[in-house]
């Protein structure tokens, strides 16, 4: 059965929505009877009371994160450990890619033990989900590295995803390549458009029209690099350098590469984003566009502490962190690689 919505509540009880969030909120100004009604409506859709204004500090900060399974996934879990020891808070890490999440479950256990605030980073969270772990726990919420367009009440942190794009695509025009593919991740992920858009953006500086048959969309992770990969290198006109959207993806292009027997960097540049532990490991070493994850996880973090301390009554703060360029063994001159074929 789908999870009941605020609008749900609002039907159930016969007020407007904004009636059922300044209840569930605990904000003033509304009847006795009008919040009598609204409460028994949202007892009825499974919302428990809220938390009591009140409450006192747990020493807890919770990351909610799509999977911990992924190297960028694991050095954003590190420094947000870090991040919470550092501000004094105990880091609770809880993975929904588990088969067995239940949102509404997750935010009734987190009301019982109590938390300080909360650290979203999903990938596929929209806003009524939210909304309804921002309502219902009344506590801090930072979305991390967010998806779609901004909600201005919320604080957020991300990086800079556009001129990571344009770095990545500046440094391949720069050796040379004109034929450069684009591996994006989902395209209903802002990261993914904010990229691409970095990646056309440095075409147009160097008065290059790029070819839209080198552009292809997975899923940031390795069999949907490898694929994609394999599309554009077994095109009649194959790309010289290829820009990938994760390091994972650029992980199934040397995949893809290697199964054709084409070398990298001599016959194919690959430049990937995130610079995970896996760019070190990967032979040669991926050059790659440094996303700050640790100083993205503090930032949440000192937040949510700041929030605790000075409250800012709704209105959100909005931090983006600097990527850079982080030059290893996978690109190459183009010319200089010709020369070495």
């Amino acid at each position: 059965m789908p999870r009941a919505t605020l609008a749900d509540v609002a039907a159930a009880a016969g007020v407007s929505v904004p009636t059922v969030s300044k209840v569930l909120s605990g904000k003033k100004h509304v009847s006795a009877a009008t919040r009598d009604k609204v409460l028994e409506a949202a007892r009825a859709f499974g919302y428990e009371s809220p938390r009591p204004p009140s409450a006192p500090r747990t020493g807890l900060v919770d990351l909610l994160i799509d999977g911990v399974g992924s190297p960028w996934a694991q050095v954003l879990v590190r420094g947000a450990e870090q991040a919470a020891a550092r501000w004094g808070f105990s880091l609770v890490v809880t993975s929904s890619a588990r088969p067995d999440f239940d949102l509404r479950r997750w935010i009734g256990i987190v009301r019982k033990r109590g938390t300080d605030g909360i650290v979203l980073v999903l990938s596929r969270a929209d806003q009524e989900e939210t909304a309804a772990i921002e309502e219902l726990l009344r506590v801090p919420l930072v979305l991390l590295d967010p998806v779609g367009q901004r909600d201005p009440r919320l604080s957020t942190v991300g990086a800079t995803n556009w001129s990571g794009g344009v770095m990545a695509t500046t440094h391949l025009l720069e050796l040379g390549h004109t034929r450069i593919g684009f591996i994006g991740g989902p395209l209903d992920l802002q990261c993914t458009l904010d990229r691409y858009e970095g990646y056309l953006a440095a075409h147009r500086t160097f008065g290059i029209d790029p070819d839209p048959e080198l552009t292809r969309y997975g899923d940031f992770l390795v069999a949907g690099g490898k694929a994609c990969g394999a599309a554009l290198l077994d095109r009649a006109g194959p790309p010289t350098a290829i820009f990938a959207g994760s390091d994972l993806q650029a992980a199934g292009v040397y995949q893809a590469a290697a199964e054709r027997g084409i070398r990298v960097p001599v016959e194919l540049s690959v430049v990937g984003f995130d610079d995970s532990p896996l760019c070190e490991m990967m032979s040669p070493p991926l050059t790659t566009v440094r996303q700050p994850l640790d100083d993205m996880a503090n930032e949440a973090v000192r937040l949510i502490s700041e929030e605790l301390t000075h409250p800012r009554g709704g209105a959100g703060t909005r931090i983006e962190l600097a990527t850079s360029l982080i030059v290893r063994g996978s690109s190459q001159d183009l010319r200089r690689a010709a020369a070495g074929r």
